[in-house]
């Protein structure tokens, strides 16, 4: 049995807990508290870009990588919902020797995080919000693979920056999305959630499509005219930023690359 999956079922065994004050330390947590109906149980988030108007009012603990301890204590919170990646590790150590009760939100897959939907609603006592999310978002990916899985995936080359060159590796949720859109991570064998490449082995990689989310990032390339992407006029803007913050909203956004990809033959 995955370790995800024992872990929701020992905490659906256990007498839920009376969680009155959160606090999410990332965009993707606080959509999903958002998404589960639980708005009024936050008390405060990390910022991280642009905030959902329900939430454009709570305290801040500060921003992605630099979090203010002092504020989060303030708040005097009886759960943290954490992303690994948004505070350092010396900051979760901190958290974890003060006490504070935290829930370490990490999907790899996106099947994972229609599990966290039951793991995060069962903690703050909505779960059945949270069951109903997980089928609703385990439906919608089995239609988009359904629909759009290819005998011969394409291998596609995801850019998140270009100085220095950064892609996604396979263990991060968006080499899964783009599985279920008929892609294959031309770089899936590396483990990092976002791993440095070099020119050289993209160009040695060969992928059919190029996903960027600049305009000139995707320009950049085309003084290679050999790669296949490149040749074949494949270079695609990420269509939707929402496949970078691992919440409900996910499937909407995976559902537009897939349309995307569809016209890349």
């Amino acid at each position: 049995m995955r370790a995800a999956t024992l872990c929701v079922l020992l905490l659906l065994a256990l007498p839920a807990a009376a969680v009155e004050r959160v606090v999410t330390l990332a965009p993707s947590l606080t959509e999903i508290m958002l998404e589960l109906d639980a708005g009024e149980l936050l008390v405060g988030l990390l910022d991280g870009g642009e905030r959902p108007a329900a939430v454009a009012q709570l305290p801040s603990v500060g921003r992605y990588g630099q979090l203010e301890l002092e504020s989060v204590l303030k708040l005097q919170p009886d759960l943290v919902l954490l992303w690994p990646d948004s505070i350092s590790r010396a900051q979760r150590q901190q958290l974890e020797r003060i006490g504070i009760p935290l829930l370490i939100v990490e999907p790899r897959k996106l099947a994972d995080l229609a599990e966290n939907f039951v793991e995060i609603g069962a903690r703050i006592g909505r779960l059945d919000n949270g069951r109903a999310l997980q089928q609703q978002f385990n439906n919608g990916l089995a239609s988009l693979r359904q629909r759009y899985q290819r005998e011969q995936p394409l291998r596609l080359f995801y850019q998140v920056w270009d100085t220095p060159l950064y892609t996604i590796g396979g263990e991060q949720i968006i080499s899964d999305a783009l599985r279920i859109c008929g892609a294959e991570n031309v770089f899936a064998e590396l483990s990092l959630p976002a791993p440095q490449v070099s020119v050289e082995a993209v160009l040695q990689a060969n992928p059919e499509v190029i996903l960027a989310s600049v305009q000139e990032q995707l320009d950049a390339w085309r003084i290679w005219p050999g790669v296949a992407a490149v040749e074949r006029k494949q270079l695609w803007l990420v269509p939707d930023a929402g496949l970078e913050r691992p919440s409900f909203q996910m499937l909407e956004a995976v559902g537009r690359l897939c349309e995307v990809l569809s016209e890349a033959r």
